[in-house]
């Protein structure tokens, strides 16, 4: 190492340094921990890549626009720590590490806290074009109790790729919570899910299409589940034989999440309807851990 940049290695270091110290007094200790930590990381993720001041302002016009296109309906920062793997890790840190729990995965930008309750064996769809699509299981414990008057929110996208409110006005749709029976069982109908697009028009669009990324998400349904003593579970349920299971942008998939969809043609479903045409139906038992913090 030559003399000048034993220097500049010094005065870079310095800089970390005094901004480390910075944080010395920070009343938290779980905040100076993260925020000590953020900084040496990012300064050595600089200094790896010799980041130019040109880049530096193209990363700060980034998250301008990440800022500016965000509002209620989209959260573009979601989906920056969606397609860097980010959310999927912070889900794998921080799930239990419990054989034969239902394995979680990411939330994503779509969810809305306050959906449309339906009765036990309703009709989620609401409008929604689809193949329908009957759903149906149970949510247990870990050694099989069934788990009643548990909350599942469910919400997926329609047959053109979109969820309810990336369209105008209020519509809601394909979207809907409601309760386990006694018995733990849950059931109701929605539209079969499709692949689609992660919205690719903005920011992170860009960023996926430079890195030469399909924006694209296999097919899937969101639930998230939740009952008193137990951990909240957010999860999907993929379509199995979907094409795009092995490359989704945002790393959601997992094994156990994969879901075969049968298709029928006739006959009456299980709920005694008869549905008009083609209609599928999906089955999957979620399982709970005990909320530790309960």
């Amino acid at each position: 190492m030559t003399a000048e940049h034993s220097v500049a290695d010094d005065k870079e270091q310095a800089v970390t340094d005094e901004v480390l110290a910075s944080f010395d007094d920070t009343g938290d200790p779980r905040l100076r921990t993260v925020m000590r930590s953020l900084v040496r990381h990012l300064h050595a993720f600089a200094r790896e890549v010799r980041l130019t001041e040109q880049e530096w302002n193209a990363a700060i016009e980034f998250l301008t626009r990440a800022g500016h296109i965000t509002d209620e309906r989209r959260q573009e920062f979601v989906l920056l720590s969606d397609v860097l793997g980010l959310s999927t890790l912070a889900v794998a840190i921080n799930e239990p590490k419990t054989r034969g729990a239902t394995e979680g995965t990411v939330l994503g930008p779509f969810f809305v806290e306050d959906s449309p309750e339906v009765p036990l064996g309703g009709d989620i769809a609401r409008g929604a074009v689809g193949t329908p699509c009957y759903v149906s299981g149970h949510v247990r414990c870990l050694d099989g109790t069934p788990v009643s008057g548990a909350r599942l929110d469910v919400w997926g996208a329609d047959e053109d790729g979109f969820y309810d409110v990336q369209y105008p006005g209020d519509r809601s749709a394909a979207r809907g919570r409601l309760r386990t029976g006694p018995d733990g069982a849950y059931r109701f109908w929605t539209v079969l899910p499709t692949p689609y697009p992660i919205p690719h028009d903005g920011p992170v669009g860009d960023l996926l299409t430079a890195a030469g990324r399909t924006p694209m998400r296999p097919a899937h349904l969101h639930f998230k589940v939740t009952a008193p003593g137990r951990r909240a579970l957010v999860t999907h349920l993929f379509v199995a034989g979907d094409p795009h299971l092995g490359r989704d942008a945002v790393f959601g998939v997992k094994d156990s999440l994969v879901v075969e969809a049968e298709h029928h043609t006739a006959g009456p479903a299980p709920d005694g309807s008869q549905p008009q045409g083609t209609w599928t139906s999906m089955s999957f038992d979620l399982v709970l851990v005990p909320d530790e913090d309960s």
